[in-house]
């Protein structure tokens, strides 16, 4: 009798299937590519336009990016997440990175100013204020506007970096530019009864909430304030969904406020592929 061919048969790709695509899923995307990842990974952009990091990301072989196909609902029993134009995506480990949203609306001239929402804004304001600190010759004074964690992290950082900040609660009608061409960042804020504040510099640190409206679909646990309740691994209270970014919560506080999101995407790149390595069943007994 010949032998039996051997089987061909072979374990299926780990499906990984990221919801959102701001920095903490871009890192995490990068995380898993340099860890040689073996399945395939999903990202399901909110964004319509196709920004170049995005593309970068797009071009790797075991990447798919959906450009404007946000998710919009979870079957976590199925395993499937819907996008909000009726597309359907099977995973095998889930992560939410859908990132955090502006409580109010913009101030005018908001675009102009220095912003802090998530710790990976200090090292943008520290630049910009070493630049400041050139042109003027002195120690900068600074306007602070916000409440809330983040303008604590905000004004830590000022001070650390040398400014003089002068924190204020009030929050203004509009946000005037410098009118120095070498410091573009502006510089005053006036107020709606027309009073103003003038310095060196405006950093605006606003409240922002997390973006966790996928949780109720999947039964997902959120804090008080907001966000995906995750665990030290970036575990949600269901299994195979992690979440990262400011769209988690870890002991009630933004993630975002924690840990930069490279730092996050790493950590999580670790435990998703822990999570999804598995060793070969035994054969069964003759």
């Amino acid at each position: 009798m010949s032998a039996p061919a051997p089987s061909t048969s072979t374990v299926p790709a780990t499906r990984i299937v990221i919801a959102g695509a701001g920095p903490a899923a871009q890192s995490l995307v990068r995380q898993l590519d340099r860890a040689r990842f073996a399945g395939t990974i999903t990202v399901l952009s909110n964004r319509d336009d196709t920004p170049a990091e995005l593309l970068e990301l797009a071009l790797l072989p075991q990447v798919s990016v959906r450009f404007g196909q946000p998710a919009s609902h979870i079957d976590a029993v199925n395993r499937t997440v819907a996008t909000a134009d009726g597309m359907e995506f099977a995973y095998d480990q889930l992560v939410i990175a859908t990132g955090s949203a502006a409580v109010a609306n913009p101030v005018e001239g908001a675009a102009q100013c220095l912003s802090y929402s998530t710790i990976d804004d200090a090292a943008r304001i520290g630049e910009a204020v070493s630049a400041v600190a050139r042109e003027l010759g002195r120690r900068p004074l600074g306007i602070l506007v916000g409440t809330g964690a983040a303008a604590g992290q905000a004004e830590a950082v000022l001070r650390a970096r040398g400014v003089r900040p002068i924190r204020t609660t009030a929050r203004p009608a509009a946000i005037v530019p410098s009118r120095s061409a070498a410091n573009p960042a502006a510089s005053a804020v006036i107020f709606e009864d027309g009073s103003s504040m003038n310095g060196d510099l405006v950093v605006l640190a606003e409240e922002r909430v997390s973006r966790d409206g996928l949780a109720a679909s999947a039964g997902l646990r959120t804090a008080a304030n907001g966000g995906i309740v995750i665990s030290d691994s970036f575990r949600t209270s269901v299994p195979g969904i992690w979440a990262i970014g400011d769209a988690a919560a870890y002991d009630g506080v933004r993630l975002g406020l924690l840990v930069a999101a490279a730092s996050a995407a790493g950590a999580c790149a670790t435990q998703l592929l822990t999570a999804t390595s598995s060793p070969a069943p035994l054969p069964a007994a003759a």
